[in-house]
């Protein structure tokens, strides 16, 4: 299992940074561009911040061969408190010069948001969507992106993006499919805190549904790769885990 242990969210968060570089630098040397989804909360936008602080000068990364999507959002305007968008514009995005941000449309129809969504990823990518690193965060609940727990998202396998209603938040959410998240070149969770101690147990050392835990579902090619500080890991397995990537 490709899953690194550090002590605390700083730690993680300098370690997705990292990751992230490495990957945009791979990327962009063997095809010339780097697709991303960026995730929502509170560790991303710490990697976030400091992905711009330590690594946005333009002899770290060409940003230019950036371009940013993102993996879901809330059905709010693109300035609301509660935007993924807005996040990571903030921390990252008006920080450095990307080559381009593709935001879902949380202000729309969720139905006409999810559409033109999958159809800003047919024209970036010339067909089926193929992103070089997709970062994601877990839920309590085991949720990741806006695949919660016994929603009709979990079941999409002809769509790229859906509207996805999630019936005990009273809400509809945008969130890019489980086959358009493991198409992904590379996969990576960031989890942090006591509070996910009990669904990444679930997600990584039990046989509980997936329809239970969604994150379970995330299954690319390659591997996830897991980034977990100590307090999220309390509940696991003793195991050979580390703070290197290789676990």
């Amino acid at each position: 299992m490709n899953l690194c242990v550090y002590n605390d969210a700083p730690e993680l968060s300098e370690a997705a940074a990292q990751i992230f570089v490495e990957e945009a630098r791979r990327r962009i040397d063997e095809s010339g561009r780097f697709a991303v989804a960026l995730a929502g909360g509170s560790t991303p936008k710490m990697a976030y911040e400091m992905l711009a602080r330590e690594y946005g000068g333009p002899e770290d990364l060409d940003w230019g061969r950036v371009h940013a999507f993102f993996g879901d959002e809330r059905t709010v305007p693109p300035e609301h408190e509660d935007s993924n968008y807005r996040m990571a514009q903030e921390a990252l995005l008006s920080r450095v010069p990307v080559g381009s941000v593709h935001r879902m449309r949380g202000e729309m129809e969720p139905r006409e948001a999810a559409a033109l969504y999958e159809k800003e990823l047919e024209e970036f990518f010339g067909g089926t969507p193929v992103l070089d690193l997709i970062l994601l965060g877990i839920g309590e609940d085991g949720h990741t992106a806006s695949l919660f727990p016994r929603t009709p998202a979990l079941d999409a396998r002809d769509r790229w993006a859906v509207e996805n209603p999630v019936e005990k938040l009273d809400t509809v959410r945008l969130t890019l499919t489980v086959p358009t998240i493991n198409a992904a070149r590379t996969v990576v969770f960031l989890v942090a805190g006591e509070g996910k101690a009990e669904a990444l147990k679930a997600i990584l050392e039990s046989e509980a549904d997936p329809h239970d835990y969604p994150a379970k579902l995330v299954q690319p090619a390659t591997g996830p790769v897991w980034l977990v500080d100590e307090a999220a890991a309390s509940l696991l397995g003793e195991a050979p885990y580390s703070g290197d990537r290789n676990g």
